[in-house]
C-alpha cells in the first residue's frame, strides 16, 4: 500500500468527510471550487481508486456512485502497517512515533491498549473454553 497522490487524497478527503456515496459530478463540482479540473480527470482518478480497492461503486443510471471501502483511520493504519512491515525492528519506529505524540494522545493510546488487553483476555478465555469442547 502506498500513500495517495494529491488528487487521489483530495477525492478521498471529500468522500470520507461526506460519509455517503457520491458521483464523479458531485466530487468534480466540489473540487472545482478550489481549482479547475476536467470531468474525465476526476473520473479517471476515481476509477483508479476503485481498481486499487479504496472505492467501491454502484451503478446509478448511466453513472456510478462511489463509496469508500475503509475509513480514514483504517486507511492510515494500513499505511502504518505497510511501513512497519518493511522494518527489521518494528519497535524502534513505533517508539519514535509515540515520542512525537502529545501527552493527551499518549494517555488515550495507553487507555486504549489497556482496554484492548482486557478484551483480548476475555476473548482468549472464551476461545479456550470453545476449543476444549468436543464437536
Amino acid at each position: 500500500m502506498r500513500q495517495l497522490g494529491e488528487l487521489e487524497a483530495a477525492v478521498m478527503d471529500r468522500l470520507w468527510a461526506w460519509g455517503r456515496p457520491a458521483t464523479v459530478r458531485e466530487v468534480l463540482d466540489d473540487l472545482n471550487q478550489d481549482r479547475t479540473l476536467a470531468y474525465t480527470t476526476v473520473m479517471t482518478v476515481m476509477d483508479n481508486l476503485h481498481r486499487k480497492g479504496l472505492l467501491s461503486r454502484q451503478a446509478d443510471g448511466r453513472a456510478y456512485r462511489y463509496s469508500t471501502t475503509q475509513s480514514r483511520a483504517e486507511h492510515s493504519a494500513n499505511l502504518i502497517a505497510a511501513v512497519l512491515a518493511d522494518a527489521e525492528d518494528r519497535t524502534a519506529p513505533l517508539l519514535r512515533f509515540v515520542d512525537q505524540m502529545s501527552p493527551a494522545e499518549v494517555e488515550l493510546l495507553r487507555a486504549s491498549l489497556e482496554a484492548g488487553r482486557e478484551d483480548r483476555a476475555v476473548a482468549s478465555r472464551v476461545d479456550g473454553r470453545h476449543r476444549g469442547r468436543k464437536r
